[in-house]
């Protein structure tokens, strides 16, 4: 049940498995939760979530409805095309006493409290509100919707969603009384350390290009450390499990290319999200990102890393003849001179990927990429696009 601003990483998992499901010859359901996201899930979540406004929530709907949709349509089987469904269109109808007669009657509240999500909430000091406790009923009549209109006879979800997949089977059996509704779940993408993969200290893993750009949403998964590379290729790709298990057994190995696996990772994932144009972008930003890169750059580049970098604007005036020393001073790169001739000795300091060798070295109007742009390097992680107004 996707309910966001965008989908996070994380998410892909359950967009394979209904991948795989299609080109099986099913037809998968995706279910965006306009309805339910004016509830929200307490499911694995210590207090409430915030409440959005209708707006919000369809602008939300609209936004995953489009990533789904290109996704699902690029990598479907073409025989068994995925439907992606919204349950506000048949939760706008259901009033109140609707609820309670024709839903709320089946269900019974020893099972509803004996859920893992409500039992943990309800011993901790936040609590559990009555909005929060009927979710599951809300995920479950889903269940009994699609089983009923759509034909949909299992619902698959992360592991967390145990309870409320559940809630729905039980709920066909009780109101619909009828068997053949089953729940599968996958346990959740979590890296080494535990924590969930798609989300980090710098943000969620985002896969609207909107949200993070193919070139950062790379860069991601390029860092994805060796204990976890070789588990994410196997449950985000669709590399072949032998091709997979040749590449873990060379890692370590003499004549392994440090990364590889991390670039195959990146490269597969973000192809598979963004398609082959978003790697491209993706590749070119890595490139001519990379100190000391062969590539000449262009200004049409450096525009288009500037969205994932910081940047800044000078003068012309201020840039031309100007030491280089001062020039990463005063864009902000280098907190103070002496901090930039330590780096020119340590060989960390780069105008557009050259390494600096001069502590002299003075801008020309040749360093400014077709009279506007122009980039630096600290290192090999922090960078500056500078634009040079005339």
């Amino acid at each position: 049940m996707l309910s966001s601003l965008s989908i996070r990483l994380w998410s892909c998992w359950g967009e394979i498995v209904l991948i795989l499901s299609c080109r099986c010859g099913h037809i998968p359901v995706a279910l965006l939760g306009g309805a339910t996201a004016r509830v929200g899930d307490p499911s694995g979540k210590s207090k409430e979530r915030p409440v959005l406004d209708d707006e919000t929530i369809a602008r939300n709907s609209d936004g995953i409805g489009q990533i789904l949709a290109k996704i699902l349509e690029v990598h479907s089987d073409a025989d068994s095309k995925a439907v992606v469904l919204n349950n506000y269109d048949w939760w706008k109808e259901f009033s109140l006493l609707d609820f309670l007669r024709d839903v709320g009657k089946y269900a019974r509240v020893g099972t509803m409290m004996a859920k893992e999500s409500v039992k943990t909430r309800l011993n901790s000091e936040e609590g559990m509100s009555y909005t929060e406790f009927t979710y599951q009923l809300l995920q479950g009549y889903d269940f009994v919707h699609l089983f009923k209109e759509e034909g949909v006879s299992v619902q698959i979800g992360g592991s967390d969603q145990w309870g409320n997949i559940t809630a729905g089977t039980d709920l066909v059996r009780r109101l619909l009384q009828q068997e053949g509704a089953y729940g599968l779940t996958f346990p959740l993408l979590l890296k080494s350390d535990g924590s969930k993969f798609g989300k980090s200290e710098s943000g969620a893993i985002w896969l609207a290009p909107s949200a993070l750009s193919p070139y950062n949403f790379y860069q991601h998964l390029f860092a994805v450390p060796d204990s976890d590379v070789i588990k994410f290729m196997k449950r985000l790709t669709f590399v072949d499990i032998k091709e997979i298990e040749a590449l873990e057994a060379s890692m370590g190995q003499p004549g392994y290319a440090p990364n590889s696996a991390q670039k195959r990772l990146a490269e597969e994932v973000t192809r598979f999200v963004h398609g082959e144009q978003g790697l491209a972008e993706a590749l070119k930003a890595t490139q001519a990102l990379a100190p000391g890169a062969a590539a000449e750059l262009d200004s049409q580049a450096l525009e288009a890393i500037a969205q994932d970098v910081p940047s800044c604007s000078v003068p012309y005036s201020s840039v031309v003849g100007t030491s280089l020393i001062d020039v990463s001073v005063s864009t902000g790169l280098l907190q103070s001179k002496a901090a930039a001739r330590r780096l020119i000795k340590q060989g960390g300091l780069y105008l557009n990927n050259k390494k600096v060798d001069d502590e002299a070295k003075a801008m020309t109007a040749e360093d400014i990429i077709d009279e506007k742009i122009f980039l630096l390097s600290a290192g090999k992680k922090n960078r500056l696009v500078v634009r040079v107004i005339s």
